[in-house]
């Protein structure tokens, strides 16, 4: 079975990579909007997130494994959840910046809907990634 990217937005004030680093698994969740929604419900486990730091200097902070099956949200009818295990730190991050400036995404979520806060990501995104952090395992 092929494995599937995806992007996952968090403000570092709420839920920072460095805290995720520090707990190690989480489960994510707070997802209500209806297409990123699909994003989640389309999450299979060994899946890679980049876990994107939005406000402030947005870019993508780390890397991400899904570790279980996406399921309705027991606190919240309108959300649903999934289990991630932290894999690592990008460093130095990724901006927005550059990513639009590589002029090689714009058909991507992330660049067109800025406010979407969980996407699929391109292939070719990964692919741009690991040419840019060799050492990267993803």
């Amino acid at each position: 079975m092929a494995k599937s990217y995806f992007l996952a937005k968090t403000e570092p004030g709420t839920y920072s990579i460095e805290q995720f680093a520090a707990e190690g698994r989480t489960d994510w969740d707070g997802v209500r909007n209806a297409q990123a929604l699909q994003a989640v419900k389309a999450m299979k486990p060994g899946d890679g997130v980049w876990i994107y730091h939005s406000g402030g200097v947005s870019a993508v902070a780390g890397m991400a494994r899904v570790a279980g099956k996406p399921e309705p949200d027991p606190d919240d009818a309108k959300s649903w959840r999934v289990a991630m295990e932290f894999v690592t730190m990008i460093d130095p991050p990724v901006t927005l910046a550059e990513i639009k400036a590589s002029g090689l995404f714009e058909d991507w979520a992330l660049v067109r809907q800025s406010r979407l806060s969980t996407m699929a990501a391109p292939e070719s995104f990964v692919d741009w990634m690991r040419a840019k952090y060799p050492r990267l395992k993803i």
